[in-house]
């Protein structure tokens, strides 16, 4: 789902509150913390992760291979936090139409 400047700042501003949902431990990210995150995305919508590691090109080849894998939208990150998108059928969060 693409969506524009507009729209991403109303999702980072929903995305303010959130706790976490998944924390990459020492193991990386595996089939199971991928499974996880997309249980994860199904449920909520929009998520954080929390990704555990301190090198920048590692922590960007893993946000790019948990939105690559979970069909999701990467809104931002921060720090070792990583905030994703993905509407499900229920559409949960109302998006503006810009």
């Amino acid at each position: 789902m693409n969506l524009n400047k507009k729209q991403i700042q109303h999702v980072k501003g929903l995305a303010h509150s959130l706790k976490p949902v998944v924390l990459l431990g020492n193991n990386g990210l595996t089939e199971a913390v991928v499974a996880e995150i997309d249980f994860a995305l199904n449920h909520h919508e929009l998520i954080k992760v929390k990704i555990n590691t301190e090198d920048r090109e590692t922590k960007a080849l893993i946000v790019e291979a948990i939105c690559r894998e979970t069909n999701a939208t990467k809104i931002q990150v921060i720090g070792k936090t990583l905030v994703i998108y993905r509407q499900s059928p229920e559409k949960k969060i109302h998006i503006p139409k810009v």
